[in-house]
């Protein structure tokens, strides 16, 4: 998969002090935005009611998948930057990507830099594993949702063992968003911009002239 997301000229890590360009550009689309912060809202609902409201934390398993194939599919037809193609990097990258972080020097790309495909990809693996994997508990516990066919007749142990895999995968998806959290922030300090607030109105600052 080739990687046409490349770091913007003029803007290498702290070495860019100069005046940066009033000019802002377009990167985020509309869907993108709102696919952020739409799995956002449903991962925090689905770990607020866990067994508490069992039928509202199965439809926000339900909407995070919704959400992930509508995502999966825009990645192949959605504008550039939204396009799985434009950032997403191999380990050697993403590893080199880190270390520069580390010190102090790494590259502004315009979409997702490396380490943030990476957490990209590491965030949606974990989502889906845990819908997923919470269908397979609907099933075997209560013989409910898609996968209860399939699960029908096995044994208490079983279920058992199914639930506390969910609750794994969970608790480690949760893990990643902290992780993911203090990356936009650096990444923010680093390159002197506010990339909460791209990804709010889909604007983020161009090359310096």
């Amino acid at each position: 998969m080739s990687n046409t997301n490349e770091p913007v000229a003029g803007h290498q890590g702290p070495r860019a002090t100069a005046t940066p360009s009033a000019d802002r550009v377009r990167v985020w689309d509309p869907f993108v935005r709102f696919f952020h912060w739409a799995l956002g809202a449903a991962v925090l609902i689905a770990f607020l009611t866990e067994d508490e409201l069992l039928g509202l934390h199965t439809w926000a398993g339900y909407a995070a998948l919704a959400l992930i194939g509508a995502r999966l599919l825009w990645g192949l037809i959605g504008p550039r930057h939204a396009r799985w193609w434009d950032f997403v990097c191999g380990p050697r990258v993403t590893l080199a990507y880190l270390g520069d972080v580390l010190r102090g020097r790494a590259d502004r790309y315009l979409g997702h830099n490396p380490a943030g495909a990476a957490m990209v990809i590491a965030l949606l693996t974990g989502v889906t594993a845990t819908a997923v994997t919470g269908m397979a508990v609907l099933g075997a516990g209560e013989f409910a949702g898609p996968l209860a066919p399939y699960l029908r007749g096995v044994s208490a142990t079983t279920a058992h063992d199914l639930k506390e895999v969910h609750e794994f995968i969970a608790y480690a998806t949760l893990f990643l968003i902290p992780l993911h959290v203090l990356g936009v922030v650096l990444a923010s300090l680093q390159h002197r911009e506010n990339l909460i607030r791209g990804m709010i109105d889909g604007y983020k600052r161009g090359a310096s002239q």
